[in-house]
């Protein structure tokens, strides 16, 4: 079932108001995003030189550890790549999580099979994993990572929520491990979804696979330019992945005050157990707030995280009437 957060058109359409009443805390994106830098003309009228896409990846590849990067337009354009270049056959997805994976590999003819746990993945041809996951926020060393990857075919770690934890990463352990395919997202992090930039970041064959299917221009001038800046800014990275995990707490606190039980999350969203999901979705409708329910699960709920005061302030006094 291809749900999604981020659908405040229909949030809108049940409970009215305009785009700007609402704060939208159903995707985990970070609600303070990067400063754009001023863009030189050409990279609007012009197709992305090979110098500007070479400095996206450098950067990239820099701050995730040194493995090739691929620019594509966000993780998900990688997502919906990888089942295209991959062997036809069995695909074991730890779940629930974000459920793209299984659409996509379903979508191209694949066997996909819904596993509950790491051990289940061993023995497949092909084992995909959300690191932290999306929505639980279950996490995996990078070292249960590298045993699990010399026990299946291929390996692929959707890491899109990690830039807040980058010890969890396995990007800097790529050169041992040619069938591994690591993704990140720059949109969630750096809080410009709109900009569509991810990486797929493997070695070996894989590396021309998705290179050869992803095509000359898989990213666009803006996008390459506006990351390769970004993601060289160590200061702006340091002190927002500071800011987030402050940010989590205070959220944790409001929910555990409504009554909420945290199930988990990263610094960049959080889900929490309650009575029913549909009533709290609701209820926090009715003040302009949308939220992220499951089909799976009648009583977890996630939230993303809010920023300024004013907000803080609307989303505690929701929280407080449950």
């Amino acid at each position: 079932m291809r749900d999604h957060g981020g659908n405040l058109d229909a949030a809108r359409a049940r409970f009215g108001g305009a785009a700007e009443d609402w704060i939208d805390l159903s995707t985990g994106i970070n609600p303070r995003p990067y400063l754009v830098p001023e863009l030189p003309g050409s990279v609007w009228d012009r197709l992305p030189e090979a110098s500007a896409l070479s400095a996206l990846s450098r950067a990239a590849s820099d701050l995730y550890g040194g493995a090739p990067c691929l620019p594509v337009a966000g993780a998900q354009a990688a997502i919906q790549l990888l089942p295209r270049v991959l062997p036809a056959g069995e695909v074991r997805i730890l779940a629930p999580t974000y459920n793209e994976h299984a659409a996509s590999f379903c979508s191209a003819g694949h066997d996909v099979r819904e596993v509950e746990s790491v051990q289940a993945l061993a023995g497949a041809p092909v084992a995909v994993l959300v690191n932290p996951n999306n929505p639980d926020g279950q996490a995996h060393a990078p070292a249960d990572l590298l045993d699990l990857a010399g026990q299946v075919g291929h390996l692929i770690v959707d890491e899109s929520f990690a830039d807040p934890e980058p010890e969890l990463s396995l990007a800097p352990h790529l050169a041992d491990l040619p069938n591994t395919v690591v993704l990140r997202s720059f949109g969630k992090f750096f809080g410009l979804a709109g900009v569509r930039l991810g990486f797929a970041l493997t070695t070996g064959p894989l590396e021309t696979l998705l290179t050869d299917a992803a095509g000359p221009w898989a990213v666009s001038g803006p996008a390459a330019a506006i990351g390769a800046t970004a993601l060289l800014d160590a200061t702006w990275i340091a002190e927002t992945r500071r800011r987030l995990a402050r940010d989590a707490a205070r959220l944790d606190g409001m929910a555990e005050r409504a009554g909420w039980r945290l199930v988990g999350g990263t610094p960049l969203f959080r889900t929490y157990e309650t009575h029913d999901a549909d009533a709290a979705q609701d209820h926090l409708a009715r003040h302009h707030i949308w939220s992220r329910i499951f089909p799976y699960s009648k009583s977890w709920i996630r939230l993303g995280l809010t920023d300024g005061e004013a907000s803080w302030a609307r989303l505690e006094h929701a929280l407080e009437t449950t």
